[in-house]
C-alpha cells in the first residue's frame, strides 16, 4: 500500500485558492479527515513542499461540497482552514472567498445543472449556517470563467460571481454583539466585538500607534503590535463566549482608519496571526457592518449613510472591496443581507494523493 487518490477540482475563489472535494469522497471521521487534509495541503513545512498548498493561509483552504438536504439550499459547503506549518485544521470558520468558487465547482462536479445564461445556486455554509445565493455566468447553459469583472488582488478579468449573504448575523456566537456591548476595553484598547458572517474583534489603528494604511510586510514585521493584538484577541474570544481561542483562527482581528483613496473606510484584516494580503469576504461583511453601526469603534472615521441599502468600499492592502449592505435603523442597526461580487477560476482537476497510512483503503492504492 502506498497512496490513495481522491478526486478534486483545484479552484481559485476570490483571492484564495485550494482543493474542492465532494464530501462523500472524504472520510467521515473528523480526525481522519483532518489528517487527510493536512497531507493533501502539505501542512508542516513553510512552503507546503509535500502538498498543494502555497505556503500562505489564503492558499491552504479546503472546500467540501455535497447536495443539500436543506429545504432552501441546493449545495452544502463545508470549509476547512488548514494551517501552513503546524499541521492544524480548523473547522469552525467559513471563507467567503473560497465560497465564491463553490457555485462553479458544484457545476463542474455535476452537483448542479446550469440553467440559462445565469445559474442561481443556493448554498448553505455548513460551518456557520449562513445562506448564500450565488449567481454564476452560464451563457447558453455552459459554465464560463471568461468575463469583464476585476477584483483587487487578482490579475486580469474574469466572469463575475455575485454573492448575496443572508442569515449571517451571529453566525458563530448567536449574537450581533457577542459581549453585549458596542465597545469593550481590553488591555487599554477599545474594541468592538461583532459577529456578522465571521466573528471579528475590531479596533482603531491609531490606538496602536498605526495609520491603518501600512503594507502587509510592515504589519507582519511589527512583532510588538502582533503580540499585543493576539493578547487582546484571546481575551476577546473568551468575552464573546468562544472559550480558549489560542489555537483557533477565530475570532479574527481588524483595524480601521479613515479612508485615504476615495473609499468609505480603510481596514487591515488579520487571519489572525498574519495580515491578510487583501480582504476576506466574510470579514468584509463584518467590518462594513461595524462601520455602519453608531457607537462602534468606527465612530468618527467615516460619514455614515442613514438608511440602506448602502455601498461600503473598504480600502485594503491590494485595493478595495465593495460590500452592498441592506440594513435598517430601528432602535439599532439591523442587517438584512450583504452582497459582493467576486470571481473564480478552475485551475486543475484530477486526483490528490495521500499516503495510505493516513487513510488506509487498498481499493485506491496507487
Amino acid at each position: 500500500m502506498t497512496q490513495r487518490g481522491i478526486p478534486f477540482v483545484f479552484m481559485r475563489g476570490g483571492t484564495s485558492r485550494g482543493p474542492y472535494f465532494r464530501r462523500e469522497d472524504l472520510p467521515e471521521d473528523r480526525d481522519t479527515l483532518a489528517d487527510v487534509l493536512v497531507a493533501a495541503v502539505g501542512s508542516g513545512h513553510p512552503l507546503n513542499i509535500d502538498g498543494i498548498g502555497g505556503g500562505a493561509a489564503v492558499t491552504t483552504k479546503v472546500a467540501m461540497l455535497s447536495r443539500s438536504d436543506d429545504n432552501w439550499a441546493d449545495v452544502d459547503y463545508f470549509f476547512a482552514q488548514v494551517s501552513v506549518e503546524d499541521r492544524r485544521v480548523d473547522f469552525k470558520p467559513t471563507c467567503g472567498n473560497i465560497l465564491s468558487g463553490v457555485g462553479p465547482a458544484a457545476i463542474e462536479m455535476g452537483l448542479v445543472a446550469p440553467d440559462g445564461d445565469t445559474t442561481e445556486i443556493r448554498i448553505r455554509a455548513v460551518n456557520t449556517g449562513a445562506q448564500v445565493l450565488a449567481r454564476v455566468r452560464t451563457p447558453g447553459g455552459q459554465l464560463t470563467y471568461e468575463g469583464d469583472a476585476a477584483i483587487a488582488g487578482v490579475p486580469g478579468m474574469a466572469a463575475p460571481v455575485e454573492l448575496s449573504f443572508m442569515g449571517v448575523v451571529g453566525s458563530s456566537t448567536g449574537a450581533f454583539l457577542p459581549t453585549g456591548n458596542l465597545r469593550d476595553v481590553i488591555d487599554g484598547i477599545e474594541v468592538t466585538c461583532m459577529d456578522v458572517a465571521m466573528p471579528v474583534v475590531i479596533a482603531r489603528a491609531a490606538d496602536f500607534g498605526l495609520t491603518g494604511r501600512e503594507t502587509v510586510s510592515e504589519l507582519d514585521e511589527n512583532r510588538a503590535f502582533l503580540e499585543h493584538m493576539e493578547a487582546i484577541r484571546r481575551q476577546a474570544g473568551a468575552k464573546m463566549g468562544m472559550g480558549d481561542v489560542a489555537q483557533s483562527v477565530t475570532p479574527k482581528f481588524a483595524i480601521l482608519a479613515p479612508a485615504g483613496n476615495g473609499g468609505t473606510i480603510a481596514a487591515r484584516y488579520f487571519m489572525p496571526w498574519t495580515t491578510h494580503p487583501t480582504m476576506a469576504v466574510t470579514g468584509a461583511q463584518c467590518i462594513a457592518s461595524c462601520a455602519l453601526t453608531p457607537g462602534s469603534v468606527a465612530d468618527g472615521l467615516l460619514e455614515r449613510p442613514t438608511h440602506g441599502p448602502a455601498a461600503v468600499m473598504l480600502e485594503h492592502p491590494s485595493g478595495t472591496i465593495d460590500v452592498l449592505v441592506d440594513f435598517t435603523f430601528d432602535g439599532g442597526f439591523t442587517l438584512h443581507a450583504a452582497g459582493l461580487v467576486r470571481t473564480a477560476r478552475k485551475l486543475a482537476d484530477g486526483h490528490i494523493y495521500v499516503p495510505g497510512s493516513v487513510w488506509e483503503d487498498t481499493e485506491f492504492d496507487a
